[in-house]
């Protein structure tokens, strides 16, 4: 069933969020913060080991340096925020305010950023079994459960988030594999990483870094790869 994988993994993120909100409360602040500084320790580390599988550093360094600029200008970042906020004020009460943008924002960022959230579409958009997507629906309803018992009920519509991100993903599957050639994949991991270590920076609250801002460079780095790098140039 095409689209199998972006179901469940919208499903697991929305269960893990209502989990977090329901019986987070029961959990000491201070073992649900151990928790996160944990998580975002491992944030960290695995976009570092997706960094270093770069051939050529230049390219994921120029590709998000461009998508920062391209961010900054389009306001992601507020545009996200924005969002985040309009939900708070239709769904949720005015005392869960900042908390509420936060988890949506931080739990959307890690949920549909990184190249899993490429490749899984690939394979979903194909109709076999999702894979990708299947191990990522497990780790997303894991780290669902943390933010909802964190942030509340933000964290929950990060579902939302997710179902769109990987269904619009999941819809033009079979142009992104033909797009995704070996090159190209290797620094889409690469600059996938940076904003994947920028997320883990957040949540370590080493850094306030706008992330939105960081999405268009999942963009240019591969268009630059595909211009400049060698043996890919269309000319």
């Amino acid at each position: 069933m095409i689209g199998l994988g972006t179901l469940v993994n919208t499903f697991t993120v929305a269960l893990g969020g209502v989990i977090g909100v329901r019986y987070g409360a029961r959990v000491p602040e201070r073992v649900r913060d151990s928790v996160v500084k944990v998580i975002g320790l491992v944030t960290l580390s695995i976009g570092l080991s997706d960094l270093l599988r770069t051939d050529n550093v230049i390219f994921p360094l120029l590709g998000m340096v461009l998508g920062v600029i391209i961010g900054e200008m389009l306001k992601i970042d507020e545009a996200l925020e924005s969002l985040g906020s309009a939900l708070q004020r239709r769904f949720a009460s005015k005392a869960e305010g900042s908390s509420f943008v936060k988890g949506f924002a931080t739990a959307s960022l890690l949920f549909c950023v990184g190249p899993l959230t490429v490749l899984g579409a690939i394979e979903d958009a194909s109709g076999g079994v999702p894979r990708l997507y299947m191990i990522k629906a497990s780790l997303d309803g894991f780290m669902s459960v943390i933010f909802g018992s964190l942030y509340g009920v933000g964290a929950i519509f990060s579902a939302v988030s997710v179902f769109v991100v990987q269904g619009v993903l999941t819809l033009f599957g079979t142009g992104l594999d033909d797009l995704l050639v070996p090159r190209v994949e290797l620094e889409l991991y690469a600059v996938g990483g940076i904003a994947v270590m920028g997320i883990g920076l957040n949540l370590l609250e080493v850094a306030k870094i706008r992330l939105g801002s960081m999405l268009p460079g999942l963009v240019t780095t591969p268009i630059l790869v595909v211009l400049f790098a060698d043996g890919m140039r269309p000319w």
